[in-house]
């Protein structure tokens, strides 16, 4: 008898990739999904709006298996600021959240910070970190030169 290991996410070519199957993930309370785009260490980490630092895949996998028990959550990145180097790169954004509908009006806004790096199997999260945002949508960042002297 063959044991079934849960899907992995395909060979991802960027840190945008991992971002999109993630916020994809959790709008469609899919744990198998959001958890294959995390990176196979035991030193991952998260944290929830107002919650504890999560360390471990287990940890993460069970704060997720409580959030979707609820359904998904239509979470929106937007404002997305990006530094990458060769294997890591960080995103700071912030996240419209409209709770399981996509087209309900907006119930928060979070701002999080995502971290990524380049593994034999492409592109993986090893943070997500969101605090809890304004009650009303953030003014975006002013725009800054592209050239510093």
């Amino acid at each position: 008898m063959s044991r079934l290991k849960p899907p992995q996410a395909s060979l991802l070519a960027s840190a945008d990739d991992v971002e999109a199957q993630f916020y994809e993930a959790l709008a469609h309370a899919d744990l198998a999904r959001l958890m294959a785009v995390w990176a196979d260490d035991e030193e991952i980490v998260c944290v929830h709006p107002g919650g504890a630092r999560l360390v471990g895949p287990a940890a993460i996998r069970a704060s997720f298996e409580a959030i979707f028990s609820h359904g998904g959550v239509s979470s929106m990145p937007e404002q997305i600021h990006r530094l990458q180097g060769l294997g890591a790169a960080v995103h700071h954004l912030v996240e419209t959240v409209r709770g399981a509908r996509a087209d309900a009006p907006p119930k928060a806004w979070v701002v999080a910070t995502n971290v990524y790096i380049n593994t034999a199997q492409g592109w993986r999260m090893v943070a997500h970190h969101a605090s809890p945002g304004e009650a009303q949508p953030p003014a975006p960042a002013p725009e800054r030169p592209s050239t510093l002297h």
